[in-house]
């Protein structure tokens, strides 16, 4: 079974409980993140990884509003909380997610889901060599690789953010990673700040059809380039912190 388990909680030093903010006047980022993946045609199951403080009981009832199922662990050990996730849910693939990135694209996240069945490779992912926008991010492996990361990430930093691990052992993995026509890595679409949360905004209320595609987007920002000055001055890692 392919699962995408979303990791989603309320503590954020940047921007605080920024996955229940809210992008349009009715739905949180989480709805978005929810609905995106929905779109999918390959995704068997959307999970919610969150953690078990009282702070991230808001996201456990949002998740019970949306019929989604959730596991709630470790705040500090992401790996633990993604492993026991995955493996409470019988998922065999696992496609992970997080929870500020609200307008992925699915139709990207179908194409790595076929590119990863063909079975050749560990991991397929944007995530090893960055040129798609910070935002529309794939990462899939099975749960063979996670168990071996769950055993093997020692490091603090390896087991909040779960991947790393395999890209720095990289000699040792069949590893694909996607790319895009063109480097659009400047390109912010992912929220870690306010001005991030602003530019959604914009492009959530411009763009009508659902999904909402990485083509449409960028016929949005081709038309009204001016939309890209809102967050220009953030990094591309940044942000890149457990949630």
């Amino acid at each position: 079974m392919i699962g995408g388990i979303i990791m989603a909680r309320m503590n954020s030093s940047r921007l605080p409980g920024k996955v229940m903010r809210k992008l349009d006047k009715k739905n949180p980022v989480l709805y978005y993140v929810i609905e995106q993946m929905k779109a999918s045609k390959l995704i068997d199951k959307i999970v919610i990884a969150t953690s078990g403080l009282k702070e991230d009981d808001v996201i456990a009832r949002f998740a019970d509003k949306m019929d989604i199922g959730y596991y709630r662990g470790s705040p500090n050990d992401v790996v633990d909380r993604y492993y026991q996730c995955a493996k409470q849910f019988s998922f065999s693939t696992i496609l992970k997610l997080t929870a500020d990135n609200p307008i992925n694209d699915p139709q990207v996240v179908d194409n790595a889901i076929k590119k990863f069945q063909s079975g050749r490779y560990d991991f397929v992912g944007t995530s090893l060599i960055h040129s798609y926008p910070k935002g529309i991010n794939v990462e899939i492996f099975s749960f063979k690789i996670l168990e071996m990361l769950w055993r093997n990430c020692k490091l603090p930093y390896d087991r909040e953010h779960i991947t790393p691990y395999l890209f720095k052992n990289s000699e040792k993995f069949k590893i694909f990673n996607m790319e895009y026509v063109e480097d659009i890595s400047h390109i912010r679409l992912s929220i870690d700040r306010i001005n991030d949360l602003k530019l959604v905004r914009k492009v959530v209320s411009e763009i009508t059809k659902r999904p909402i595609l990485m083509k449409d987007i960028l016929k949005l920002f081709s038309k009204k380039p001016e939309l890209l000055e809102i967050n220009k001055n953030y990094s591309y890692n940044e942000g890149y912190y457990k949630i």
